[in-house]
């Protein structure tokens, strides 16, 4: 197709770029898997491509125990994925280091970039390489609301990147209103979230003897400050949460990385601590973990909370099409989400303490509320069908905008 006329109902080639080579770990494949599953569904051709970028410290190996620039493990952990849910010829990976595609579609790469109708940047995570730059409709899509305006705002080489696209969508759904503290960075964002590929993700009978649990990292960068606000991670958030489980006699438990995570303090708390290299192994093991769990309890960055972002997490949409309720830090999400059964959202350990305790009561309730909330906000179709439909509109109206004076 790969022409002005592009339109929302075309069976267009789609090109989803993420970060799964690189960051080989289950939860952050299936951020990734669910759109090109999605889109596929749709109807669309798509394919997978990542970009190794320009710094030796790209490759997370979790063998080894190191970054750097040796994709090997990945490669490895993407070819099992990809084959396993029957993407196996629909992808490849750039290693700039060495000039070379890996890949089941290295042999025919040009071919596929030569007719691609639609590019989406899953948060941020590729650049765009000349042979990316003539795609029609370029769509960069912030999962990280905040950090990504204030990178944009402060780091020529992130904004050079983000004046690489030509439609702009934001996790933080709130981005309009007057509360979200979110600071202009003269791009048009749009608000988006996560698709889950609801038959990728069935129901599962609840644990009412279960754990609550979460998959977490400790700290992912340092916090940033901004116009005189401080927006942190949530080391900054969790403190305040370390007494619930002794307060409430629940299971809680922490699959949470981080070498900074105070591992000692959170047991003495009555946390548990799970390893969570094995909870990510692959795609798999991270489900099967959310499916045993009773629910799940989430504590939210710091910066979300405080630029009231409406940000949710694509682990929670997972919890909940697994039928898992969750209890989850407000961003100000309840704002458009309809919080109450099933996402049950707090905003002070009190509230934390009573959704706990709701969780409880009302058990095989909690449950079917979670699956019916994520049918309503998070299913594939409607929030990709609306993301290719806004994409397209506004790489239309970008054309005519200048980002130069920002």
């Amino acid at each position: 197709m790969n022409s002005g006329s592009i339109h929302k109902s075309d069976r267009l080639r789609i090109l989803v770029l993420g970060y799964i080579v690189r960051g080989p770990i289950g939860g952050m494949a299936w951020h990734h898997l669910q759109y090109v599953l999605g889109l596929q569904r749709l109807g669309h051709e798509v394919y997978y491509l990542e970009d190794s970028g320009d710094t030796p410290y790209c490759c997370y190996d979790p063998i080894r125990g190191v970054t750097d620039e040796n994709p090997a493990y990945g490669l490895q952990f993407a070819a099992a994925v990809f084959q396993k849910t029957g993407l196996s010829q629909q992808w490849a990976y750039y290693d700039r280091h060495l000039d070379t595609w890996h890949g089941s579609l290295a042999g025919r790469i040009r071919m596929v970039l030569a007719g691609a109708d639609l590019l989406l940047n899953l948060s941020c995570s590729n650049p765009i390489r000349p042979w990316l730059a003539g795609i029609p409709v370029r769509a960069l899509i912030d999962t990280d609301p905040v950090f990504t305006q204030i990178r944009n705002l402060t780091d020529p080489a992130r904004r050079e990147l983000s004046e690489a696209h030509n439609a702009f969508f934001t996790f933080g759904e709130n981005i309009s209103q007057p509360a979200c503290h979110i600071p202009d960075d003269g791009f048009p964002w749009q608000p988006t979230r996560q698709p889950v590929v609801l038959d990728a993700w069935p129901v599962t009978a609840g644990q009412a003897l279960g754990k609550f649990t979460t998959v977490m990292q400790w700290e992912s960068y340092p916090g940033r400050e901004y116009n005189g606000r401080y927006f942190g991670q949530k080391s900054d958030a969790f403190p305040a949460y370390f007494g619930l489980p002794l307060r409430t006699g629940q299971v809680f438990e922490l699959a949470v990385g981080s070498l900074s995570a105070p591992r000692a303090t959170l047991r003495e708390h009555g946390w548990q601590l799970c390893n969570p290299l094995d909870v990510t192994r692959d795609p798999w093991t991270y489900q099967q973990y959310l499916q045993n769990s009773k629910a799940e309890f989430s504590i939210a960055k710091h910066g979300y909370v405080e630029a009231c972002t409406g940000w949710f997490s694509e682990r929670s949409a997972a919890y909940l099409a697994s039928g898992r309720p969750v209890v989850v830090q407000d961003t100000g999400f309840s704002q458009w989400l309809g919080a109450g059964e099933g996402v049950l959202a707090f905003r002070d350990p009190a509230e934390a303490l009573a959704n706990v305790e709701q969780v409880n009561r009302d058990y095989e309730r909690q449950c079917r509320a979670a699956r019916e909330i994520c049918e309503a906000y998070f299913e594939s179709a409607g929030v990709l069908n609306r993301l290719i439909e806004l994409a397209i509109a506004g790489s239309r109206a970008t054309a005519t905008l200048s980002f130069s004076k920002f």
